[in-house]
């Protein structure tokens, strides 16, 4: 992985701290690398994040705009909610933000504060090994009705249950029983929707390379056709998935942007 540091120290004036923020847009346009940019930028995004501020002032607005427009993320801070604290007050100053590819390449990323021995900010680290794993809660994928006979089967499910009690503890165990089938069922039929889209991404891209040399076979051209059907399928199955972690239902089908779904997903 490429990546590149920024060590950051924010001005205390407004017009300073948008030349701030169109310096930092320029580094990470001048390189196509990952970033992490770190320090006390000096501005808080919330009101609640500084005590005695309840107004939302312009500059944290225009400090949100610059980590949404350049993909950034903010991670969650450990260990306490302000970095900053004297007499005045306690404020949320100092942060890492990184590049969405960090989260792609070190899925579990947080960034915790340390205890403070004679300063007014307290030491924060990048840590790289992860937050504790939990359990995901389970949910249901809106992609699952797109699979054929998916109702069907489940039906078939519920009606094979079998179990004995009144009606409130009948229902409780008959759906952690189809839980627990769905989870397996969807391990099964659809594994990892990335994998199968770059393993399929790859072999069309070998037929479309012997295709241009003349070298395919009927059979091969067959093979190719069902990659394509089925590639479509995976991409539809992909687009379902992220509309619902996007939690936007208003884009019309066909509106394909899964640069701005990974976006607004990693913002939830």
């Amino acid at each position: 992985m490429e990546w590149a540091f920024v060590g950051t120290y924010g001005p205390n004036l407004d017009s300073e701290r948008r030349r701030l923020w169109e310096e930092l847009t320029g580094l990470i346009y001048l390189w196509e690398v990952s970033w992490c940019m770190g320090g006390d930028f000096n501005i808080v995004r919330f009101p609640s994040k500084c005590s005695g501020t309840h107004r939302h002032l312009e500059a944290m607005e225009e400090f949100s705009e610059f980590v949404f427009d350049l993909d950034l993320m903010d991670l969650p801070l450990l260990g306490g909610e302000f970095t900053w604290s004297n007499v005045q007050g306690l404020s949320r100053l100092d942060r890492f933000l990184v590049s969405t590819s960090w989260e792609a390449y070190l899925h579990e990323l947080s960034q915790k504060r340390l205890p403070r021995v004679c300063s007014d900010h307290f030491p924060i680290v990048l840590d790289c090994r992860g937050i504790i794993g939990r359990l995901r809660p389970f949910k249901f994928e809106n992609m699952w009705l797109a699979a054929k006979g998916f109702v069907d089967k489940v039906r078939s499910w519920w009606s094979f249950y079998m179990f004995t009690g009144n009606p409130s503890f009948v229902l409780p165990c008959k759906l952690k029983a189809l839980k627990q089938d769905l989870k397996k069922w969807n391990l099964e039929l659809f594994g990892s929707i990335d994998n199968q889209k770059n393993t399929l991404m790859e072999e069309l891209q070998d037929f479309e390379v012997r295709e241009l040399t003349g070298d395919l076979s009927e059979e091969a051209l067959a093979r190719k056709s069902a990659v394509v059907t089925y590639l479509e399928k995976v991409l539809l199955m992909d687009e379902i998935l992220w509309r619902q972690k996007f939690r936007a239902f208003w884009i019309k089908e066909g509106d394909k942007c899964m640069k701005f779904f990974h976006k607004v997903a990693n913002s939830h």
